[in-house]
């Protein structure tokens, strides 16, 4: 045996541990949906600035909104972004 405690831990545990769970968990779902968001524009063919004007903000909202490090992503932008694109927002919470 090593003595190494965290083998065999999973990771969620480790972040929980140094106090860093929630703040890697707002991180990683903030990508995830600018990624989302960046592939619905993709496909429509749709440009930052004609997303913006449909959602009826700033280009400056939109590169915010798409900044993946930014996590200060408010649900009605998400949900504006959504619709101007032709989707909706689905938010699930689950047991850890």
């Amino acid at each position: 045996m090593s003595g190494n405690i965290h083998i065999g831990s999973h990771f969620d545990a480790y972040l929980a541990e140094q106090g860093e769970l929630d703040e890697a968990t707002t991180i990683a779902v903030k990508r995830v949906i600018a990624w989302q968001i960046e592939q619905a524009m993709h496909s429509s063919g749709m440009n930052k600035s004609t997303l913006a004007k449909r959602m009826k903000t700033s280009r400056t909202v939109v590169d915010r909104m798409l900044d993946a490090s930014d996590t200060g992503l408010k649900l009605e932008t998400m949900t504006r972004a959504a619709t101007a694109l032709g989707y909706r927002v689905k938010v699930d919470l689950v047991a850890p």
